[in-house]
């Protein structure tokens, strides 16, 4: 408002000046001077202040987060800067112990290759002196065939497994016609003579034959004897229907007379009487008799016949005939008893005589084979280096 005053001061008159024409003459009007209207929105100084205050704290806002921003940047920097430091030192060990650990692989597959070659040398020296020192494989032909008979000879000799015998003497036969050599046909005639002989042998089921006695040694202690037989009840007859009263009670008190006094007709020999304290000692024999009829089974021994004859004997004599377990019990002795039993198992000794023979023969060069090469002669068994303890 001053500035405005001064600056139209000069061209509007004063209130004075104003009322001053007023009193003594009539108003004139200059054409030249009017007054000035007052402005329409004056601006405060206070208004001013707040906005340059706010301008102020904007400012000093900005310069606060800049600041802020600036400094957390300067913190995830010098961070970053550490751990890549960290990892860098970290990368230089394991570069250091990966180059440590390669000399030490280097010098450990060195030390490994010098006893490879070593080895190597070894193992050429013992096939050269192996080749040398090696049988033909005619020679191993005939000692795998003599002790292929030799198991056959047991075989027949211990458990007279006459099957195992004829299996084995096929594989020998077989190896000689592997061999394929002339000098060897006087030993595949004795092998097939021998071989004649084994299968002419009844086949007989030893082990269904012992299972068998099993079986009737487990119900000796079951087998009702002979003195304990009871006779069957006789079947009652039917009641007459409307029969009196007086009748009928005749009918059974004679009924009951008559079972009193039974009389049997029998074409079998009295039994004979066991005492209590004998049974026991009659099964026990019997449970011995069978026991020694099975040894005498498994050994081929001509006494099971007659071990088996004799069991049967007593089962008739001191046991129930009638009852069913002693029929089939009778039955199965009879069934063994019956069983043709070769009296001699033929043996495969000539066989190996004449392998023993023609082994002899060789040695003593009398019919010697030819030899084959060095290359067909059996490779030895891979040299075995031995472990060396891990270098440290």
């Amino acid at each position: 408002m001053d500035e405005t005053q001064r600056a139209t001061g000069s061209a509007s008159p004063t209130p004075d000046a104003v009322a001053a024409p007023s009193l003594g003459a009539p108003p004139r009007f200059s054409p030249t001077l009017s007054p000035t209207p007052p402005l329409a929105h004056p601006v405060s100084r206070g208004l001013l202040l707040t906005v340059a205050a706010v301008f102020a704290l904007a400012l000093g806002l900005a310069w606060l987060d800049g600041r802020n921003t600036q400094q957390s940047l300067r913190e995830d920097v010098a961070r970053r800067l550490t751990d890549a430091d960290a990892a860098l030192a970290q990368s230089k060990a394991r570069d250091s112990d990966a180059a440590n650990e390669v000399r030490e692989a280097q010098a450990k597959l060195s030390l490994l290759e010098t006893r490879l070659a070593e080895s190597q040398s070894q193992q050429a020296s013992l096939e050269a002196l192996y080749r040398e020192l090696a049988p033909s494989r005619d020679e191993l032909a005939l000692t795998e065939i003599e002790q292929v008979l030799l198991l056959a000879g047991q075989q027949l000799a211990l458990a007279g497994n006459v099957q195992a015998a004829v299996a084995a003497l096929q594989l020998a036969d077989a190896k000689m016609a592997r061999i394929d050599r002339p000098q060897l046909t006087p030993l595949r005639r004795a092998l097939a003579r021998d071989l004649d002989r084994l299968k002419a042998v009844p086949f007989v089921d030893i082990a269904g034959m012992a299972l068998k006695l099993d079986q009737v040694l487990a119900t000796i202690d079951t087998l009702p004897l002979a003195k304990d037989e009871r006779l069957p009840e006789p079947t009652p007859l039917p009641a007459p229907k409307d029969e009196p009263p007086w009748r009928a009670w005749l009918r059974e008190t004679w009924a009951e007379l008559r079972s009193l006094v039974r009389i049997e007709v029998s074409d079998r020999p009295q039994a004979p009487l066991v005492m209590p304290a004998q049974q026991y000692f009659l099964r026990e024999n019997l449970r011995l008799k069978l026991l020694a009829a099975r040894i005498a089974l498994l050994a081929r021994e001509a006494d099971f016949k007659t071990d088996v004859t004799t069991a049967n004997a007593w089962l008739k004599q001191y046991f129930d005939t009638r009852a069913k377990s002693v029929q089939t019990v009778v039955a199965t002795l009879t069934q063994l008893a019956a069983t043709p039993m070769p009296a001699e198992l033929p043996d495969v000794s000539r066989s190996l005589d004449a392998v023993r023979a023609y082994k002899s023969a060789r040695e003593r060069g009398d019919a010697a084979l030819p030899r084959p090469p060095d290359k067909s002669a059996p490779r030895p068994p891979d040299t075995i280096v031995p472990r060396q303890p891990a270098l440290r």
